[in-house]
């Protein structure tokens, strides 16, 4: 009697066990296509994708190169150049007085105020080379100029040049790249459009590739990585373009564009150096045109007015490494707060010291300055322009 029960409940349990693998199989089978095709495997495809089935990651990855994007990213062929060239023998001061300065043949003359030998007018931008700084118990702070002749301190400041500078290439890059410009950075947004929260926010200065652009309400965007966009008013752009302009006789010149105000420098069809600037701001523009170097100085003093009552008289001592390529215009260094990225200037074309050097070292008189506005907001016609200036 035992063994019968026991037999029933043997065969009981084994006709009421389903194996649950078999149904969980089952479920995930997919139905066969006609083709017999499969998934493409991840990675890129150039012409096509052959027999496989474009979805999922191999088509991201395609059409990410397809902008220039590759996974992982591609660093630009670039270096930062050497910093010691953005260091000067020179000492300068900003003269803050409105009332115009007196250079004096001794300290004492300078603390009594007699015998100026030169008066400096008032102006807004006024740099003088200082060879020593004199400070006394009661009658203020004085400096010894390399002339001899001393100079009160009227609340003067002391000038520190920037230390931003651009990259030196080794090979042309593939595609666009450019600085972060804005003082407050540039926000980093998941899709062009501001109405969503930042991913991020780069900081001036910070270096990007651009790999796409898109226009949305009248607001330019680019594309900076995989789903990074950032407005192009915050970057300058450099858009390599290793073919001489038309009229440079040789494979050497230099690239200045108005509208990003970037510096792009060539030297046998190949990109070797890029930069940010300051060109001439209105109704001083720097004039767009081709034009050879015609003189090089290693320092060189400006000075000029523009307005008829001269309240806007600029004296600057010791500009370092001054290249001149149009009437009064020219490339330089510029010691001074300059704002690169935005036009400032009075239509010579300003760089960071250690940029100006590099490019003193690099150029030669006769070399090509090529100067353009791709947006054609500068005006293009000879008779506006006068001989420019710093």
């Amino acid at each position: 009697m035992k063994r019968r029960f026991l037999l029933v409940s043997v065969l009981l349990l084994l006709f009421s066990y389903i194996p649950p693998r078999w149904v969980a199989a089952e479920s995930v089978l997919l139905p066969e296509t006609n083709s017999g095709a499969v998934l493409c495997a991840p990675g890129v495809y150039p012409e096509s994708f052959g027999d496989c089935v474009p979805l999922g990651p191999s088509v991201t990855l395609t059409r990410m190169a397809q902008l220039g994007l590759e996974y992982p990213p591609r660093s630009l062929p670039a270096l930062k150049p050497d910093p010691s060239l953005n260091v000067l023998p020179y000492r300068y001061y900003k003269v803050d007085n409105t009332t115009g300065t007196g250079f004096y043949p001794s300290l004492e003359a300078a603390i009594e105020r007699r015998g100026a030998t030169r008066i400096l007018p008032p102006g807004r931008l006024l740099y003088v080379v200082y060879t020593s700084r004199i400070d006394t118990e009661r009658q203020g702070t004085y400096f010894l100029l390399p002339s001899g002749n001393y100079m009160p301190g009227d609340g003067s400041t002391a000038q520190v040049a920037s230390s931003f500078q651009g990259l030196e290439f080794q090979a042309t890059p593939r595609n666009a790249f450019g600085w972060v410009i804005h003082p407050s950075g540039a926000p980093v947004y998941a899709q062009p459009g501001r109405f969503r929260p930042a991913l991020r926010t780069l900081a001036r200065f910070d270096v990007v590739q651009v790999y796409s652009r898109q226009n949305i309400e009248g607001v330019e965007w680019v594309l900076i990585g995989p789903d990074e966009w950032v407005e192009d008013r915050l970057i300058g752009v450099v858009q390599p373009k290793a073919i001489p302009p038309q009229g440079v006789t040789n494979d050497r010149w230099i690239e200045v564009n108005l509208a990003e105000q970037t510096l792009a420098v060539y030297d046998a069809k190949r990109l070797v150096f890029a930069t940010l600037v300051t060109t001439g701001v209105e109704p001083f523009y720097t004039r767009p045109g081709l034009f050879p170097i015609y003189k090089k100085l290693e320092t060189e003093n400006m000075q000029g007015a523009f307005e008829a009552d001269r309240s806007d008289f600029y004296y600057l001592e010791n500009v370092p490494w001054t290249m001149y390529f149009d009437k009064a215009r020219a490339l330089h260094g510029a010691y001074w707060g300059t704002m690169f990225g935005y036009p400032a200037s009075h239509g010579c074309v300003n760089l960071s010291v250690g940029d100006a050097k590099w490019l003193f070292l690099w150029a030669k008189e006769g070399d090509w300055v090529w100067v353009h506005d791709p947006s054609g907001q500068t005006p293009t016609d000879p008779s506006f322009y006068g001989d420019g200036g710093a």
